[in-house]
């Protein structure tokens, strides 16, 4: 899974994508309907993301500087914040800047992350 997959997987919960159900062999074969239509992508606001990251936050009793810093957002999250996994997550979302300049690159992933939050939603 990715990183920022398990970013969004921490704050909204495991995607309902996940493997259906088998049915059983004996199951009779499902009738054929019109097709369902598309669902709308789903996005989250950044105050709907800001709720759900301050009860986590709370939940844990730990204070944090999450709301602009991408080390403190993984670590609440229980992610490993490490320099590489900062650096793999910052290839993942398109960052073209040097990554040997770790300051840089956290301010824009803590940015990106929330932007792509709010853009896939949960």
């Amino acid at each position: 899974m990715s990183i920022f997959g398990s970013i969004k997987d921490a704050i909204f919960g495991q995607s309902a994508a996940a493997a259906p159900a088998e049915a059983p062999a004996d199951a009779p074969a499902p009738v054929e309907a019109a097709p369902a239509p598309a669902a709308a992508p789903a996005t989250a606001t950044p105050d709907e993301i800001d709720a759900r990251l301050a009860a986590i936050a709370a939940s844990k009793g730990v204070e944090s500087n999450y709301q602009t810093s991408i080390v403190d957002l993984m670590k609440l999250l229980g992610l490993d914040s490490s320099l590489s996994n900062r650096t793999e997550l910052a290839n993942e979302l398109g960052y073209t800047g040097d990554t040997n300049d770790s300051a840089t690159m956290n301010i824009w992933l803590h940015s990106e992350v929330m932007k792509s939050l709010a853009t896939q939603g949960a």
